[in-house]
């Protein structure tokens, strides 16, 4: 069962109302959508049957119309004659005929009033259907980012991803505590600089020295050796 009984509550409904009270508003608003343009090719198909039928209603109107000038002629052509019982034959059947055609000329109005209606009826579920698209369009944009953003959520709450970080995080340390035991172990080790080397010259030449002195003083306290 469709929606909507007749083409003026589709014209008439409040979107925005259905859509507020819906439980699931996607769903509602693919079914207004597809009703809507349901509605909309069976009023074309029936403007097309509509236009069909003013058609063959006027084509008989004009032959009636047609018959009309004929007895009218013919009424006339009695009277030139002196023939006024003819003439009031041909008047009588006249307006028999204008009494039988009028019916066919209130039908081609009442069809030409229901057409000129349904083109503004159908003006309006276009525009109705538009608007649906739209919002059609919107809720699944808002549908897909909300999507979006319940992804990136889970995976920013996930176990896994938590646990890779803290298995980083161990990594690190791990890292850092080899690198001060490297750096410890070199303390002591370390190449001497230019005024380390400088003053290691001075250590040899204060031995050199030393070793002239002693050298001098055993000389002299063995005179003859």
């Amino acid at each position: 069962m469709g929606l909507f009984s007749r083409l003026g509550d589709i014209i008439d409904a409040n979107l925005n109302a259905m859509l507020d009270r819906a439980e699931d508003p996607e769903r509602l608003i693919g079914l207004v959508i597809q009703e809507m343009e349901d509605t909309l090719v069976e009023v074309r198909a029936e403007a097309v049957r509509s236009m069909a039928r003013r058609k063959e209603l006027e084509a008989r109107y004009r032959d009636v119309e047609f018959e009309l000038l004929e007895w009218d002629r013919k009424a006339e052509l009695a009277v030139t004659k002196g023939r006024e019982d003819l003439a009031r034959g041909a008047l009588v059947a006249k307006a028999r005929l204008a009494d039988a055609a009028d019916p066919i000329r209130r039908e081609i109005q009442a069809i030409s009033d229901s057409l000129a209606k349904g083109a503004d009826d159908v003006a309006r579920l276009e525009a109705k259907l538009a608007d649906a698209r739209a919002r059609q369009g919107a809720l699944l944009a808002r549908h897909r980012s909300a999507t979006a953003r319940l992804r990136l959520r889970s995976q920013i709450h996930d176990n896994r991803l938590e646990e890779a970080l803290s298995h980083y995080g161990t990594l690190q340390r791990d890292i850092d505590l080899l690198e001060s035991e490297a750096e410890v172990m070199e303390m002591g080790r370390q190449p001497r600089g230019l005024a380390a080397e400088i003053d290691a010259l001075g250590d040899d030449k204060v031995t050199a020295e030393l070793e002239a002195l002693k050298a001098r003083v055993a000389g002299r306290a063995n005179p003859q050796g």
